[in-house]
């Protein structure tokens, strides 16, 4: 998580431009440690009415203008009355943020019962499990908290009605604004830890992540030692940090949410790296969506981390058993191979029968091996015998050997082509689980489990019938205007290809390993018509959606969609085909999906 001083300063400085000036209209708790103000700012901001949340929660602290209204209480909590009696109706005369620290400030004015003017500060502490909301009146003492801490809790800090508001230095950090050039490089000397560690440890509002940011535009490897650097190293590092701090001073802020390679929305295809408020050169390589409001970007990556999360946690059940059936067929199928390769040996077994039978008669009583001539190669064969059973005997045990790995044979051939069948569903099935983003999309992966026997079926009750959510193909629009569609579980392949797609579309496919059907709309041109970069980025979309993703590079099959067939009684997502093209594409998508 990279909410830091830095995303806190651009924070402070978004809501002070458009805060500023404005009244407190309402105060309502939502919850037991979060607030929502709503605000009418000055009509030079804007005027209308904005709504600003403060959580203290422990797990997720944070602060960001909304739209949402949750519903209030039917009985506001004390610290919402108390807020109510002190800020209502009251006018925001400042926001700031004290150093670098992960702390706002709101100041208010408001009118007591006999008319004179008050001061009045609210503060949040966006500080982890240390995280809270209090109100100050202008001697700086605490006329209440969202969340009490007494000395039993903290021995560092008390936070109680009438006690003096302090901010704790418990780490012994510096100010990165009170530092200066020879303060630094001195700081650097005496510091044993990683470069990249470095700011973090020395001053407040640096998380890991700025930190490493300050380093890589330095050209300093992350884990070398701060106290190694050279002189022209540690001066990179000062012009960094110095730069930096230079953009905060001017409120120059960059917000954005980084993606993984290819990955531009979350909703269609994962979960974000990270956000930041600055330029963040060392995911220069990632897709990133940047932000002109910091509020829109928290309250987005924080939507679609929990998405995300949501999603992964309702399909685990799914996940285990594809995983458990998995692990049993591939150690099956091992097994199976292993036995099937062993039946290679019965044509030995009919021979040594044959030899037995032309040669008996020269074998002596009691011989536990003989040497007999292959009639068919001329060379000299060595024989085992049981030495207690005569050559005609040995002969027809011979026989039998070699017709029950016949046998064998034919029954592991079937077997073994079921299990391979059955692996390669479960990792198509695999595929899909990583690409489900909604509701609908898991449910249309458990339908296909459930006609493939892999989970029993639910029972719905008498009379009610569940509705299942809806789930869309993913859709992509080539450079050149021609659509693309994606699959994301088998049950859409199948219909994708075979119901969907026109004959003269073209299909695409990554190469023998598990992946989405993707089909590229011709819009009713010949195939040599269709550009090659719409062909290309298709392919692209096709490696992407694979298990050869990881390989970076991945062999594409493509061709008309009429050279595709469904075996009857095939299983879903499966098909044959001949005469293919094929293309080697890294696996980056070409571009973001398309909302349809």
């Amino acid at each position: 998580m990279a909410f830091d001083g830095i995303t806190t300063a651009a924070l402070a400085k978004e809501l002070s431009d458009q805060l500023t000036g404005g009244r407190v209209f309402r105060i309502i708790q939502p919850e037991n440690d979060a607030l929502l103000l709503t605000i009418k700012p000055e009509i030079e901001r804007g005027g209308g009415q904005a709504k600003l949340y403060l959580s203290a929660d422990p797990s997720l602290p944070l602060v960001y203008l909304t739209g949402e209204s949750p519903l209030a209480p039917a009985q506001a909590p004390s610290f919402c009355m108390l807020l109510r009696k002190y800020l209502q109706n009251g006018k925001i005369t400042k926001i700031w943020q004290p150093g670098l620290e992960r702390i706002l400030r709101f100041e208010i004015t408001h009118r007591s019962e006999m008319g004179d003017l008050l001061t009045y500060t609210l503060v949040i502490e966006l500080m982890g499990k240390h995280s809270n909301i209090m109100l100050l009146d202008d001697k700086e003492v605490i006329l209440d908290s969202i969340r009490h801490v007494s000395q039993m809790i903290s021995s560092v800090r008390e936070v109680l009605p009438g006690r003096p508001y302090f901010v704790p230095a418990v780490q012994n950090k510096q100010d990165p604004f009170a530092v200066t050039r020879e303060s630094f490089f001195s700081l650097l000397s005496s510091a044993n830890v990683p470069a990249a560690s470095f700011l973090v440890k020395t001053f407040t509002g640096f998380s890991t992540l700025a930190s490493e940011e300050v380093t890589f535009r330095s050209r300093i490897s992350q884990d070398r030692s701060a106290q190694a650097l050279t002189e022209d190293e540690k001066a990179a590092f000062w012009n960094s940090f110095a730069a930096l701090l230079s953009d905060l001073r001017a409120g120059v802020f960059h917000p954005a949410i980084y993606y993984q390679l290819g990955q531009a929305d979350v909703l269609s295809q994962g979960e974000p790296v990270d956000f930041a408020c600055m330029e963040l050169t060392m995911y220069r390589d990632l897709p990133k969506k940047e932000y002109t409001d910091v509020s829109a970007l928290l309250y987005d990556f924080y939507a679609q981390k929990n998405a995300v999360t949501r999603i992964r946690q309702k399909s685990q059940d799914l996940r285990h058993v594809v995983t458990t059936i998995l692990e049993r067929d591939v150690h099956k199928y091992d097994l199976q191979v292993k036995q099937l390769q062993d039946t290679k040996k019965r044509d030995k077994y009919r021979l040594y029968g044959e030899l037995l039978h032309a040669y008996g008669y020269s074998i002596p009583e009691g011989a536990s091996s003989a040497e007999l001539e292959n009639y068919y190669t001329g060379e000299t064969v060595k024989v085992p015998l049981d030495p207690t059973k005569t050559p005609q005997q040995n002969a027809a045990r011979c026989f039998d050997r070699y017709t029950k790995l016949k046998r064998t044979e034919e029954a592991l051939t079937g077997l073994t082509k079921e299990v391979k069948e059955e692996i390669e569903e479960l990792r198509g099935i695999q595929t899909a689980l990583d690409l489900a983003r909604t509701e609908g999309d898991l449910a249309q992966i458990r339908q296909e489990m459930e006609q493939a026997g892999f989970v029993k079926k639910h029972q719905e009750q008498r009379g009610k019938h569940q509705r299942v959510p809806e789930s869309k193909p993913l859709h992509f629009v080539s450079s050149d205007g021609y659509d693309i569609y994606v699959g994301k579980n088998n049950l859409q392949n199948d219909a994708l290809t075979f119901h969907f797609a026109l004959p003269t579309d073209i299909w695409f496919h990554a190469n023998d390993v598990p992946g989405s059907h993707v089909i590229l709309r011709t819009r009713g041109e010949a195939f040599d018509q269709v550009p090659d970069r719409a062909f290309e980025e298709a392919a692209r979309c096709a490696a992407y959606y694979s298990q050869g993703r990881a390989a970076g590079r991945v062999e594409i099959d493509y061709l008309e969609r009429k050279g595709i067939k469904k075996p009857s009684g095939a299983r879903p997502g499966f098909v044959i085909y001949h005469n293919n093209y094929s293309i080697l594409v890294d696996a980056v998508l070409p571009s973001a999906p398309v909302e349809d």
